[in-house]
């Protein structure tokens, strides 16, 4: 790779980099919108079953009409955003998800409904593996679990003001007019983001990378440098970068991240699209509580992403492998969440129930930051939203299979949650297991102080 000495760095060049923040504050935003779209479905869900006559069970199928088609879009999806990178696509699908949302508050049929939830996963899947290719281009491996993580809060914060603030939307302008006012807030954001957004500057790539020299070859070795490429636990070098997909899929972190992802997003979206009902009719508030009421969990998992960050970085200052830095906040987060959800299926008094629901969700989310930077941690730094694509690819197959087993699991009990919990806690296990045990640095005999 062939260089060129770099001008002395003005203060102003220097300052420019601290751009990178502000985008981190707006893909948090984004991240928030992007979610409030996807719990519109959840919190209007006794509304709408009502209007069109739905049972659990057929509750269930429409509320995963959003997941199957969101894990599968994520394949194309990460190999897009390598190719053509984050400013185009998340743009993209901001327009197309806020558009979805317009047109579902239309809807007059069940079928028009599910069709408007396919369109939403497949026009959502882009976000989160933009960012993560945002994450790569301006952060190092040894900053990259804060960033990350404190764009995941954004899924949460909308999950925490979700019920009551769609609520509010509902009560006063329909569950229709709930939809258009969401719809509307997306394309805003996708006209500023295009205003915003732009890949780093060679003088940028030399500050985030503490260089004195910049590359001059194309933006692949530049972002790699930037990246901090260097890292054993990276895995990154030249020939990684040039291997396409066949490689990430013969790999056995590959796997297990995707078994693992399934099993964490499983019980989340048990959460993010039953949780509403299960207050109304398990727990016997109305409406209107039920809007203040689930947003506690919700508010918890907030801090639970950011907690993970946090750990994860402060492993690292410590000196913690990489990849030991990661594990510990996935697996820790994931056990504790089993030990709380699994105890609510036996579970009398609502307090104590919905206590540990809220610790369930505030552990269950210590892993998401670091799942996605673990993604940045293992892919060569070309594949970087291809890997991430693949795991949250597993963990939306949780995540599609969750509404729907759930509403057949209450069909067959007569309304029963105790064995929805029972499911949840198990995988919740699996996945802990699948990071702890499976996911390694599979390169130590290459690289013998490398974490094993």
């Amino acid at each position: 790779m062939t260089t060129t000495a770099l001008p002395d760095l003005t203060r102003e060049e220097r300052r420019s980099v601290r751009i990178r923040w502000v985008l981190v504050g707006f893909l948090l935003l984004g991240g928030i919108v992007n979610y409030l779209d996807r719990s519109a479905l959840s919190v209007a869900n006794t509304t709408i079953a009502e209007e069109f006559g739905l049972d659990p069970l057929e509750m269930g199928l429409l509320l995963a009409a959003f997941s199957w088609p969101y894990a599968l879009a994520n394949l194309p999806a990460g190999y897009l955003v390598d190719r053509l990178g984050p400013r185009r696509m998340f743009a993209g699908a901001a327009t197309a998800w806020s558009l979805v949302a317009v047109v579902t508050a239309a809807a007059q049929s069940f079928g028009v409904l599910y069709a408007c939830r396919v369109a939403l996963g497949i026009a959502e899947a882009p976000f989160f593996t933009s960012a993560l290719a945002v994450n790569q281009r301006w952060f190092r491996s040894s900053e990259r679990a804060l960033p990350i993580a404190l764009v995941n809060t954004g899924s949460q914060i909308a999950n925490a003001i979700a019920p009551p603030l769609l609520t509010v939307l509902l009560l006063t302008l329909s569950w229709r007019g709930m939809f258009v006012v969401v719809g509307a807030t997306g394309i805003v954001v996708a006209l500023v983001w295009l205003r915003i957004y732009r890949d780093p500057t060679l003088a940028q790539r030399a500050v985030l990378a503490g260089l004195s020299t910049a590359p001059t070859t194309g933006p692949e070795p530049v972002a790699a440098a930037a990246a901090g490429a260097s890292d054993p636990a990276s895995g990154a070098s030249a020939e990684s970068a040039r291997a396409g997909w066949t490689r990430l899929l013969r790999q056995p972190n590959t796997w297990f991240m995707v078994l693992g992802a399934f099993g964490i997003f499983y019980t989340s979206w048990v959460y993010l699209t039953w949780l509403p009902s299960y207050l109304q009719t398990a727990r016997g508030f109305s409406l209107t509580n039920v809007g203040w009421l689930a947003a506690v969990p919700f508010l918890c998992g907030v801090a639970g992403v950011l907690v993970g960050g946090a750990v994860s970085n402060l492993l690292i200052l410590r000196g913690a492998p990489t990849l030991t830095a990661r594990r510990i906040p996935i697996v820790g987060g994931a056990v504790l969440a089993a030990a709380a959800v699994l105890p609510v299926a036996f579970v009398d008094d609502t307090a104590v129930a919905i206590g540990l629901l809220s610790l369930g969700y505030f552990a269950a989310q210590v892993p998401v930051g670091c799942l996605w930077t673990l993604a940045a941690d293992i892919a060569p730094p070309a594949q970087v939203a291809s890997l991430g694509a693949i795991q949250n690819f597993g963990g939306f197959l949780g995540a599609a299979l969750a509404p729907v087993v759930t509403g057949a699991i209450l069909n067959a009990t007569g309304g029963s949650y105790a064995w929805v919990f029972v499911v949840g806690g198990v995988l919740l296990l699996v996945g802990a297991v699948a990071y702890g045990v499976f996911v390694r640095d599979r390169s130590a005999a290459e690289s013998p102080g490398a974490d094993a």
